[in-house]
């Protein structure tokens, strides 16, 4: 049984950061498709930063530059968020697939976490 728990989220001023971590259970996270979305209420959830089956990192143009994926062991990777801004703000999912995915497209991934909620104030 394959779980993802997040961990790391909480409430910044503009201009902070946060340290978001996504552990699975059951397996690692090598040769999976790894993704963070970002979802405000109402609103479809955003994927945010990618890390595919091949450790190539990629990154929505919103947070390049400001958002970091890494390794921290096999079957955990974290989000760096710097330089934060109110509109970063958001429920934050990890999701992972062991197949090919279409980058984005949040049907496509197999797993999800129970999120973290990152809260940014102005």
């Amino acid at each position: 049984q394959v779980h993802l728990v997040e961990s790391g989220g909480g409430s910044v001023q503009a201009g902070g950061s946060l340290r978001l971590s996504c552990r699975v259970s059951g397996r690692t996270f090598n040769s999976w498709n790894v993704a963070w979305f970002r979802q405000d209420p109402g609103k479809e959830r955003e994927a945010v930063a990618y890390r595919d089956s091949d450790a190539s990192k990629r990154y929505a143009g919103s947070v390049k530059g400001r958002f970091t994926i890494s390794e921290a062991a096999a079957d955990t990777l974290h989000l760096q968020l710097t330089s934060l801004k109110p509109e970063d703000t958001g429920t934050y999912y990890c999701a992972a697939s062991p197949w090919t995915v279409m980058r984005g497209d949040a049907s496509e991934y197999t797993y999800w976490g129970q999120g973290t909620q990152v809260t940014v104030s102005s």
